[in-house]
């Protein structure tokens, strides 16, 4: 459950609305008073929010406090200016061809000498494994080696981080998001900080997992200052990674820089997973769509390598050749459709404000939409909106065809749209594109869709358990 509130008189917290995020409609109420959010307007009043009005609507204070102890002040949990150069450095950095190319390696070094091997191994000795929990290491390794220039080795067999300091790690920020969750859905909003102060649960989880990941993030920093240090100020910058880039200038403090690589960890480790464990899941239950993705790869590998055979082919794809994938684009991006990695995004209203179609926003109302109700309304997407469909996204033309953001915000919309959505699209289609060239999954977690878990992300209840099943050159064509 999502929900909208209003602040009454004495500083207390007023719900308003309920938005179950498996139900088709999404509705606000105050008394007897029913107002139905998402409708035929939906995108305008998100446009409104997001983009038209945007000044008006920022996190808010109520947001950013109930984050700031894993988050700080990071571009995701910040408002006005403190928000605003945080963006221009990094909207910087991100349109940098260089980045781009370090992504792609980055990527690359982990699908080949990681990701390939564990699944050859699974179906070598017959194991079944956790996608979810791989998919999250992968992420994790990634996001370090392009954001920080480290890597922690989370899917390597030896020589990385100890397998329980991993396992810690990663529990740590799966527990830190589901006590925000907890605050966030709590009817008191301040009960949160009387559990903190009595070391209650899940406030007692939540400081031992911010003690985790700080301490990851500091260490970084330190090294990173040292070896700055070391390397003289005609070396400052050079490094690829994103936090050498931020800090160059020297301008920033640690625990600015701390900032930065939380909000990093939680960006692209989190997300990026969540989405592919969703659509593993689905393509598991849709071999046609499967099928056509195979086609498509082996496609673009006949028309770049000018090889019949895939085993001959090179093991991963370079930038060019993913972005010809346009059904493999369709197919992610329907996924996230229907599983967005941040199912609802809530901000502050500011001053007293009317949406398009006139309903009233009070100041300090909370104003939430939740893009995973969005993506099952027939208004918005029509008869077949609970469908995997990823024909929606293919023109006339066999291009991708993209939607209007505030129609399809799961990479958000308007000042806040997500820098690093090309970044994650070549994570997400590389590590396809390359394992279902060699390999298939069989989910073996029973019958009926998995349990959602909502945290900051959409996680998928128990994990995803999957055989994996060698892909013959014979099986298509």
């Amino acid at each position: 459950m999502g929900v909208v509130l209003t602040p009454r008189k004495n500083g207390a917290v007023k719900v308003v609305a309920l938005v179950p995020i498996d139900l088709k409609s999404t509705y606000a109420t105050d008394g007897d008073r029913i107002v139905y959010w998402l409708c035929r307007s939906i995108s305008n009043r998100i446009e409104h929010i997001l983009k038209t009005n945007f000044a008006n609507y920022p996190k808010g204070e109520l947001t950013v406090s109930m984050i700031e102890d894993f988050l700080g002040h990071g571009i995701f949990n910040s408002d006005g200016e403190q928000w605003l150069w945080q963006r221009k450095a990094a909207s910087y950095e991100f349109s940098k061809r260089s980045l781009r190319n370090f992504v792609v390696d980055a990527v690359r070094f982990e699908v080949v000498e990681r990701l390939l091997p564990l699944l050859d191994r699974a179906r070598r000795d017959g194991r079944s494994v956790d996608v979810q929990d791989v998919l999250e290491r992968f992420a994790l390794d990634n996001i370090c080696r392009v954001a920080f220039g480290e890597d922690p080795a989370c899917l390597a067999e030896e020589g990385g981080m100890a397998a329980s300091e991993s396992a810690e790690f990663m529990r740590a920020f799966n527990d830190a998001q589901s006590a925000i969750m907890a605050r966030f859905m709590s009817p008191v909003k301040s009960l949160w900080r009387l559990k903190r102060l009595l070391n209650l649960e899940p406030e007692r989880r939540m400081r031992e997992a911010v003690g985790t990941i700080h301490g990851y993030a500091d260490r970084i920093i330190r090294e990173r200052r040292a070896r700055g240090e070391a390397a003289g100020p005609a070396a400052c910058g050079r490094d690829d990674d994103f936090l050498s880039r931020f800090a160059a200038s020297g301008e920033h403090s640690d625990e600015s820089l701390r900032d930065v690589v939380t909000n990093f960890l939680l960006a692209g480790r989190d997300t990026t997973s969540s989405a592919l464990t969703w659509f593993f899941w689905l393509i598991s239950t849709r071999p046609d769509v499967e099928e056509k993705i195979v086609r498509e790869v082996r496609a673009v590998r006949r028309a770049s390598s000018g090889q019949e055979s895939a085993g001959a082919a090179p093991a991963t794809f370079s930038f060019d050749e993913l972005r010809d994938m346009q059904y493999l684009h369709a197919a992610i991006t329907e996924s996230m459709r229907l599983y967005p990695p941040v199912a609802m995004d809530t901000h502050s209203c500011k001053e007293d404000d009317f949406l398009p179609d006139g309903t009233f926003v009070g100041q300090g109302w909370l104003t939430t939409y939740s893009a995973f109700a969005m993506g099952r309304v027939e208004d918005i997407w029509g008869e077949d909106c609970e469908e995997f469909r990823p024909e929606r996204w293919i023109g006339d033309d066999g291009a991708f065809r993209p939607e209007s953001p505030f129609k399809y915000p799961v990479f958000h919309a308007g000042p806040r749209m997500c820098l690093g959505k090309e970044m994650a699209y070549i994570q997400m289609k590389s590590i396809v594109a390359c394992v279902l060239e060699r390999f298939s999954f069989q989910f073996v977690g029973g019958e009926g869709r998995p349990g959602l878990v909502l945290s900051l992300t959409l996680r998928m209840e128990g994990g995803l358990t999957m055989k994996v099943i060698t892909r013959t050159n014979s099986a298509l064509v």
